[in-house]
């Protein structure tokens, strides 16, 4: 195929070749979208099938990544639309049988961050999720999101201010912890896209 907006002869690249590079990136969503493996695995699979058999709906030069969280994004509330009953770990039996142990202060940090960051509402999660860690703008999450700048930038806000207070943290205390991604989360400001997942 060749360029036809430009006049040029070159072969212009298939976009279907840019998804995999985005793979990691759309797990790690997920799985804060699910926070469960399985159904993480599941999710990525049922939105990288659609991205691919619509392929022809994205527009090359734009946002591949912004345009497959999406499609990942709008998977995942379409199935929780259907879902008619969930079966949760309410007791944490099943989480627990699938840790570790925590073995010095930055895993107990990280673990202490998991159970607080699980106990977010969704919209507060997936915000933080996409500004934080995975390095959106907060016009490209707002867009995914399908709200205005100012209500991701709100639940973000809250999302922090929630996560400080269920992790007993003062106002001039931090996190320790190793995890660029998950400082990213919890930091104040918008991070740049090299903290990204």
């Amino acid at each position: 195929m060749s360029d036809a907006s430009s006049g040029s002869d070159r072969p212009v690249a298939d976009p279907r070749d840019e998804i995999l590079d985005h793979l990691p990136s759309l797990r790690a969503f997920a799985m804060s979208l699910t926070r469960n493996s399985a159904q993480a695995d599941d999710l990525v699979q049922d939105s990288i099938e659609k991205a691919w058999k619509n392929i022809d709906k994205f527009q090359v030069g734009t946002n591949m990544r912004a345009w497959l969280f999406t499609i990942l994004r709008n998977t995942f509330y379409s199935h929780r639309r259907k879902a008619k009953r969930e079966v949760a770990d309410v007791d944490g039996i099943m989480a627990e049988s699938l840790s570790e142990k925590p073995g010095h202060d930055g895993r107990l940090a990280m673990n202490d961050f998991e159970k607080a960051f699980a106990q977010l509402p969704d919209e507060q999660r997936e915000a933080l999720i996409l500004v934080g860690a995975t390095g959106f703008a907060y016009e490209e999450a707002a867009e995914m999101c399908g709200v205005a700048v100012g209500t991701i930038k709100s639940r973000i806000n809250r999302g922090r201010a929630k996560l400080t207070e269920l992790m007993n943290l003062g106002e001039d205390e931090t996190l320790e912890m190793t995890d660029k991604a998950t400082m990213a989360v919890v930091a104040n400001g918008h991070v740049p896209r090299s903290f990204s997942a």
